[in-house]
This record gives C-alpha cells, structure tokens and sequence, in this order.
C-alpha cells in the first residue's frame, strides 16, 4: 500500500513540473523542475514511464544538460519493465526533432536495440529507427552503416554480441531500407550515389550471401540500372572485383558460385578490348574445369552457360587472342595472331570438351522434355494446390533448365571451326533473364520497309535486343580472385572487437 501511495506522490510531482514547464514562457529558467523529472527516471515503474514521456518534450530547453538527459534516458531504454522500454523507445525520435545534431547518436542507438526479443518493442525500434530514416534519410543510413563494416576501433567486448547487432542492422536494412528506396532516396542521384558509398566502404568483410545482397540492391538504383552509363557500369564491375577470387570459386557453395558467373556472364558485355584480352584466359580455364572431356552423371548446365557466354563476348572483342588458348587460326594481322606456332593440341582438347558437353546437354534436353510430359500428366491427377504449386515449381524448373541448354547448343556449335564468328550482341537470351518485350509502337526502320532480325536458339525463338553499351571495362584481377577467404563456405573469423551493447550492457 505504501509502495502505491509512494508511486501516486511521484506521479503527482511530476505532473505539477509538466504543468509549470509548459506554462512557462522561459523554460530555461525552470532547469530544477527538469531535474527532478530526470531524477524520477529511478523512481517506481508509472513514475519512470511518464519521466520516458517527459524529458524527450522539455528536452531542448536546457542544453546544459543534455549530455545528463540522454544519460538517464537511456536507463530507462534497458529498464527491467517492458512497459517502460516501449515508452523510451517510442520517445527517442523526439530527441531529434528540434535537435537534429543528436541523430546519428539515437540511431546508433536504436540499431544496438535491435536485438530485443520482444516482438512489441523490436516493433517500437523499428518504427522509431524509420522515423528517423525520414527525419535525415543521409545521417541516419551513416549511422547504421557503421554496424555493417569492419569495427576494429569498437573494443574487446564479446565477439558474438556485436555479431548479433551487425545481423540484425543488416536485416533492417535489407527488409526496410532497400524496398522503400524509392521514397528515402531523395535527391534521387544525390542519395543512390551516397549509399553506393556507404556499400563500398563496408563491403572489406562480408559473406557472400551478404555480398549478393548489396550487389543485387546496386544494380536496382538507376545509377547502375538498364539506361546506366559505361563509367557507372565500370564501377559496379569494380565493386564486384575488390571481392572476386575464381581461383576459389570451386570451394564456394555451388549456389554462391552460380549467383556469381551470372553477374560475370552479364558484366562481360562491357568489357573493352584490353580488359577483355587479360580476361580471357581466365575464362578459358574455368571453362576447362566446367567442361569435362568425360561423360559424367551430374552437372551445372548453368554454370557452363555463363561461361561460354562471357567466352563469346570477350572473345569477340579480341578475337586472336583465343589463338594461343583455343588453337583457333584467326587473322588480324598482328603480331599476337602467333599463326607460325603449332596449338593443334589446345584446339583438340577444347572441341573434344565441347563435344562432350553437347552430347550430355542433349541428354539432358531428352530428359527434361520428358519429364515436363510427365509434369503435365501429374498436374491433371494434381488433387491439392499443395501438390499442384509443386509440380509448377518442377516445371518452372525444367522450363529454365532447357533454355539453358539450348543457350548452350547455340554457343557451341559455331565454335568448332577453325575460324570461328564469336557472339558479339545479345541475341542469345540468359535463361534466368526475362525475354525483353517488343515495342509496342514500330520502330522508323521497320516502318520503313526493313526487315526485322530474329533468331531461332534451337527452338526457342528470340528477339534481337538491343547492343550492349559501348566500354565498360574488367580489370584483369576480376578473374585472379573470387570471394577472397571464402573457400570455408563464407568469410568467418572478423575478429570484430565489438562493444557490448543492449539490455545490461550499457547503450553508451
């Protein structure tokens, strides 16, 4: 009883500072009333809850004190009551609200308390850390940033609790930046351009499942997207290098090491000549490794997809060069054409590895196409949506599995002559690309009479697109590395000296 009447005396007080605080006409001069509020942030829990209400409103009236303020506030953000955690977090934007210079603090702040299990307030967290994002979309994302990247200057605290702030930081970012890119990033180009900054400063230690993450976010921002300029699409190739090691790409998940000869197979449209020379025996080499000279049981059909794709488009821009590698017999007239040397044997042994893979991708389209037969007759027995979305799952499958081999076929049919044409344009379509749809008004020259071009990949009909643009460029280290340190399956060990952060752990 005497703790209920102590509360009750509390909570009277405070209401009489509240009410002479706003009355007031020069707060500043009530600094005592303001004091007694932070004071009552030790009190009983209905006292510390309406002191989480109350320093937040009177907060920039006395800027002696603030450091003491946020000091106090930040007890009851670790408070032992749910209650009056939810109250602090809701109220930590309001600290910014008219002092903005604040804000890097709280949002540093609101990432540490991501790691709460209680779902209202991670809730709270969340929805305060948004508000913020809109209140200064530039020094919010900064904050939060430095939870992603290397954090040596942290400390010696435990490892695995910085981990666990550095994951969660990175799954808000992924689940409530990224998709709502288009409302934060204003300025548009001043915005995108900053956090491509923010992603190429912190990408020195990641995994590859987070290196995708950011990868596939930059190449949604204009900067990078499809009208993006070639020194734009340069830049993106050379984030992609700083983290490229194919030397260890055969220790990598196959689907760590899929995701990343797509992204090879798509840059290599904009690789300049020279670029494209110190590339290609990279290529080469993989393709070797891909393309095995016996007949084996399994393989990853997409795999050697990429790879005669990115072949072709280098090639086709320093042609002799496949001389050396290749035993083609390709005449520029320059002296690197090496016509005068014998390299029967090199091309031997890539036609007789292309000839391989041919026999077992038409295996493949054999079985494939059988079984989309027996897909078919199992969806009209299908009773459930269960059974039915699965086997549209398998079909999906198969169908993308067979553009992939006719995309091989076409790859490497013209490669067997001595001479060969390399595919320069973007006729052939990358199975997991969508087919670009047909302009809907006629362009002058079709209107003009001119016949539009088209062509058949072993069946599967597909539209001429349009070419890629002009210089890009591959540094020839892109194809020297691949996921540095990656061969364990992901880059482990940080030796993050993270500070200890969160409920008991003081969010300093």
């Amino acid at each position: 009883m005497a703790k209920a009447t102590d509360d009750s005396i509390d909570i009277g007080k405070l209401y009489g500072y509240d009410h002479r605080l706003s009355e007031a006409k020069d707060k500043s001069q009530h600094k005592e009333d303001y004091e007694c509020i932070l004071a009552a942030a030790n009190g009983l829990v209905k006292a510390r809850q309406l002191a989480a209400m109350l320093i937040p409103k009177f907060f920039k009236y006395f800027p002696q004190i603030s450091e003491q303020a946020l000091d106090q506030y930040l007890y009851l953000c670790e408070d032992d009551e749910l209650g009056v955690r939810v109250q602090a977090i809701r109220g930590l934007p309001l600290f910014c609200k008219d002092t903005p210079e604040h804000l890097s603090k709280i949002v540093d702040i609101l990432a540490q308390l991501l790691v709460t299990g209680e779902i209202v307030e991670r809730d709270a967290v969340n929805k305060a850390l948004m508000s913020l994002l809109r209140q200064d979309t530039r020094t919010s994302l900064t904050a939060l940033f430095k939870h992603v990247g290397s954090t040596e200057e942290r400390g010696a605290e435990e490892p695995s609790t910085w981990e666990n702030v550095r994951e969660k930081v990175l799954g808000f970012i992924k689940e409530k930046v990224f998709p709502l890119k288009a409302e934060l990033l204003k300025p548009q180009e001043e915005m995108e351009r900053h956090i491509v900054n923010l992603v190429k400063q912190n990408l020195q230690d990641v995994t590859a499942g987070e290196f995708k993450m950011f990868v596939d976010f930059l190449k949604s921002l204009s900067l990078f997207g499809q009208n993006a300029s070639a020194e734009h699409v340069q830049e993106l190739v050379e984030i992609i290098e700083g983290q490229a090691d194919l030397d260890a790409i055969f220790d990598l998940p196959e689907k760590w090491t899929l995701d990343l000869l797509k992204t090879l197979a798509e840059c290599s449209l904009y690789a300049t000549p020279q670029d494209s020379r110190q590339f290609l025996p990279s290529v080469v080499q993989l393709l070797k490794k891909y393309m095995v000279r016996r007949k084996i049981e399994e393989m990853n059909f997409t795999c050697i997809e990429c790879l005669l794709y990115a072949f072709h488009h280098l090639a086709h821009k320093t042609p002799n060069a496949t001389n050396s590698l290749c035993g083609y017999k390709i005449v520029t007239g320059q002296p690197s054409d090496r016509l005068g040397e014998d390299f029967s044997e090199q091309f031997k042994d890539f036609t007789e590895r292309l000839s391989t893979i041919e026999d077992l991708t038409r295996s493949m389209i054999k079985k494939l196409t059988q079984g989309m037969d027996d897909q078919n007759k199992a969806m009209k027995a299908a009773k459930t949506e269960e059974e039915k979305d699965d086997i549209k799952t398998q079909k999906q499958s198969a169908t993308s599995g067979l553009k992939s081999c006719n995309n091989i076929l076409s790859m490497a049919q013209p490669l067997h002559s001595k001479s060969p044409s390399f595919i320069g344009d973007q006729k052939i379509n990358l199975s997991w690309k969508e087919l670009a749809k047909p302009s809907v008004l006629p362009t002058a020259a079709a209107a003009a009479g001119q016949k539009r071009t088209a062509a058949a990949v072993n069946g599967v009909n597909t539209s001429s697109m349009k070419k890629g643009r002009g210089a890009g460029g591959f540094q020839n280290q892109l194809l020297n590395k691949a996921f540095e340190g990656l061969s364990s399956g992901g880059r482990g060990g940080r030796n993050r000296g993270w500070q200890g952060r969160g409920r008991g752990r003081g969010l300093r």
